[in-house]
């Protein structure tokens, strides 16, 4: 697809969501906004933000900019001051969420570099207290993984392995993940990084529908070149599929979120963002749906 097509799918959707919102009285408008925030029922897809867009800002400004979004639902990452590891300066983080209304549903990449009970009872722990139920796991070793499932059964707690395209050693695609967890708890599956999935040269949508229930998690970027990991761009000026993607989560009844995960612009990238959620839910708005988040 050329860049032009792209833009041309942007503003297709765009513009149609414009139609439809200028058909809504403002109070209706808040009505809604509070739906997509308070409500599973308005859409299947419910969209989230991974704290890693916002690497280079504290947790007081994510928690601004999820404000400005109307984004509540977080995947938190221990970076910067998001989400610490250390409990008392978790705890701290969880109150200020909280305040804000802000829920978090995930955390990671989480690494689990040693193959000791100690090390990823700490890992489990962390979660545990923050409330969530799915760990986005990066790169842990095959091996690791009869020791991880333990912990799983344990803390009754997902474990989504994240998949990291051509660059990593262990998991290119959503199918490397599959292949390793079969036979194993059901509680252990893969997050799917839509980005990283096509460079390895795997079809997205098959793999949301080969992954079915072992998929936790869904990272939502865009490219213009699924050979090019420098080719990412705001969600809807590339090529990725997002309304098939959309329409296979459905389909395979798929209860997570699909959190966007921006990572080019680092010390500016609220445009890219803002560009890249008015798309989604224009695509979902498009569907018949009322996104959430």
């Amino acid at each position: 697809m050329s860049k032009k097509s792209a833009f041309s799918r942007r503003d297709f959707v765009l513009s149609s969501a414009l139609v439809a919102g200028a058909c809504i009285a403002p109070s209706d408008v808040l009505a809604l906004a509070h739906e997509r925030t308070s409500s599973d029922a308005a859409t299947p897809i419910r969209l989230g933000l991974a704290s890693y867009t916002f690497r280079n800002f504290s947790r007081s400004q994510l928690i601004g900019f999820m404000k400005q979004l109307n984004v509540f639902t977080l995947n938190a990452k221990d970076i910067k001051d998001h989400l610490p590891m250390d409990p008392p300066r978790e705890e701290a983080a969880l109150a200020d969420y909280a305040a804000e209304g802000i829920k978090l549903h995930a955390a990671g990449a989480i690494y689990f570099a040693k193959d000791e009970d100690a090390d990823i009872r700490t890992k489990f722990e962390y979660c545990k207290l923050a409330g969530i139920s799915v760990i986005v796991a990066g790169d842990p070793a095959p091996e690791t993984l009869p020791r991880i499932e333990k912990f799983v059964k344990q803390y009754d707690t997902r474990v989504a392995i994240h998949n990291h395209g051509p660059e990593d050693k262990l998991w290119h695609s959503p199918l490397d993940v599959l292949k390793a967890v079969k036979g194993m708890d059901p509680r252990i599956g893969c997050c799917v990084d839509v980005g990283h999935t096509v460079r390895a040269g795997t079809h997205v949508v098959q793999a949301i529908h080969d992954a079915g229930p072992r998929l936790f998690n869904v990272h939502m970027k865009d490219l213009t070149n699924f050979e090019s990991k420098g080719s990412q761009v705001a969600v809807g000026d590339g090529i990725m599929p997002v309304r098939e993607i959309f329409e296979a989560l459905i389909a395979t009844k798929y209860t997570g979120f699909v959190d966007l995960e921006y990572e080019i612009h680092p010390d500016d990238p609220m445009p890219g963002v803002i560009s890249s959620f008015a798309y989604m839910r224009g695509v979902l708005a498009g569907m018949g749906f009322a996104s959430q988040g």
